[in-house]
């Protein structure tokens, strides 16, 4: 899972980056706002990264996601961007915990006394 949910992490990363961009050449935004918001979710992104394993880690993700679909509403594209990218992450969840069952599934037959996997 850990794989699967960085990677998503890592590209989101660089959407929000140019989100970012391009939130600046929206008048009425400072590029202060602009950049404590986006550097706050971009640092977010990358943290999430290494504390995947820990508790609390997938709903923070979860609570990226929502953010990433609100900022929409500052750049328009986003809300399509942010729902690829919630959906992208429920696949990392979902697939990486079946792949994560999987191989422990197989560990535990290879580590079966009387297994020929050895």
């Amino acid at each position: 899972m850990r794989t699967l949910c960085a990677s998503t992490l890592i590209g989101e990363f660089f959407v929000i980056g140019f989100a970012g961009l391009v939130a600046m050449q929206t008048a009425g935004l400072h590029a202060t706002t602009v950049w404590a918001v986006s550097g706050t979710a971009m640092v977010l992104s990358v943290l999430l990264c290494g504390m995947l394993s820990r508790p609390g880690a997938v709903q923070t993700g979860w609570a990226l996601q929502i953010g990433l679909i609100a900022s929409g509403f500052v750049v328009p594209v986003m809300f399509f961007l942010g729902a690829v990218f919630a959906a992208l992450w429920w696949a990392s969840v979902h697939f990486g915990r079946k792949v994560d069952e999987a191989k422990a599934r197989f560990a535990a037959q290879a580590a079966a006394p009387g297994s020929d996997a050895a």
